[in-house]
């Protein structure tokens, strides 16, 4: 449990007595002695003092209770295809309504939104923190649109919690899917609390190596190994799973196995798909990784045994041809070809192989 102290000034506690109220409950939190809360959305387990904030910045003890001061305020709206998330296994060729807020429970030194997930220390009364955009908003203009799905994503969907699970049963109330893109550091009663709306998740599985996670996340490996197998094998949210190579940090042989050992130990239908690193945020001091280490990961995984791994984001690379395509792991036929976010089925019937009729998991309907 880490206990954090209130770092704003006069004019911020005076904000928090006058507008407590107005701000949204974090209802995954407990009270403690003395004024403290504490946060119980992530594995951090922040003890929050009268005016601190937690790690991820937007849940805030104001008045001696938890507040989540970005709900309702998307700083990040966009229609996406689904395949960026990257599902392919999930309604593919679909359009979903994408938001994310500011704040993050991690501070991953690589991170490609760090403008949006690194704003963390902020004054409530005058900093931007997102347009006003409430739950009933969101599920209303997917229907208007005819958008099937909703992501919680460009930040971590389990800091602004409240927010992401009112807009999901609000929209599977309403016939649409639900999507987080999660670095997997929620606790159990973030992820149990939500599955039942949540259709479907994007695991960013790091490394595997805790010091990796302590060093460069400020997290730790443990939590989200359990949350994989767990949303796996004790829920219905389909599950995908997506990890970053990155020269000199995870990028070797030993470190690749154990990861693809995992995730086919798990279930060999879990997708695995492997992205390469483009120097960013406070990681610019070595190179991006190149279309080879990619291949490698890509055959060392199905070397492990899992039916469905994709290279993604150098699709020009000759090394890479088919790497991001969906084939039939019993008969080889190819079933979904890609092309960065281009997607051409193949099948008559979608899930089932046209050449020897095997089921291919996913949700494809």
């Amino acid at each position: 449990m880490k206990e954090i102290h209130a770092e704003g000034g006069e004019a911020g506690n005076r904000f928090a007595e006058t507008n407590a109220a107005a701000l949204h409950p974090a209802r995954l939190s407990r009270p403690l002695r003395r004024g403290y809360v504490q946060c119980t959305a992530c594995e951090h387990w922040c003890a929050l003092a009268p005016g601190a904030s937690g790690k991820c910045g937007v849940r805030r003890n104001l008045a001696g209770a938890l507040r989540l001061v970005v709900y309702g305020r998307a700083i990040a709206v966009q229609i996406d295809p689904i395949e960026k998330k990257p599902l392919h296994h999930f309604l593919p060729q679909s359009r979903i309504f994408s938001i994310g807020t500011v704040g993050c429970n991690l501070s991953c030194a690589w991170c490609q939104n760090a403008q949006i997930s690194q704003f963390k220390t902020f004054d409530l009364p005058r900093a931007h923190i997102g347009q006003r955009l409430s739950p009933q908003q969101i599920v209303a203009q997917c229907l208007h649109d005819r958008i099937p799905a909703v992501a919680f994503t460009y930040n971590e969907p389990a800091v602004y919690w409240e927010y992401a699970f009112d807009t999901a049963k609000l929209a599977r109330a309403a016939g649409l899917r639900t999507v987080f893109v999660s670095s997997g550091f929620e606790t159990l009663a973030a992820l149990d609390g939500i599955a039942p709306y949540l259709s479907a998740i994007n695991v960013d599985l790091k490394a595997f190596d805790d010091a990796t996670y302590r060093r460069y996340c400020d997290a730790r490996l443990a939590p989200v190994l359990r949350n994989i197998r767990h949303l796996v094998e004790q829920t219905s949210v389909w599950t995908e799973v997506t990890t970053l190579v990155i020269p000199g940090i995870n990028d070797g042989d030993a470190e690749l196995r154990a990861i693809a050992g995992f995730l086919a130990g798990i279930s060999p239908d879990l997708p695995w798909h492997i992205s390469a690193f483009m120097p960013h945020y406070r990681m610019q001091d070595r190179p991006p990784t190149s279309a080879a280490a990619l291949r490698r990961a890509w055959e060392i995984g199905k070397e492990a045994g899992l039916r469905y791994v994709y290279a993604g984001n150098l699709w020009a690379a000759p090394q890479l041809a088919g790497c991001a395509d969906t084939v039939c792991p019993m008969c080889g036929v190819p079933l979904i070809q890609r092309a960065g976010y281009l997607t051409r089925q193949l099948w008559r019937t979608p899930g089932i192989c046209p050449g020897c009729g095997t089921a291919v998991a996913g949700v494809w309907a």
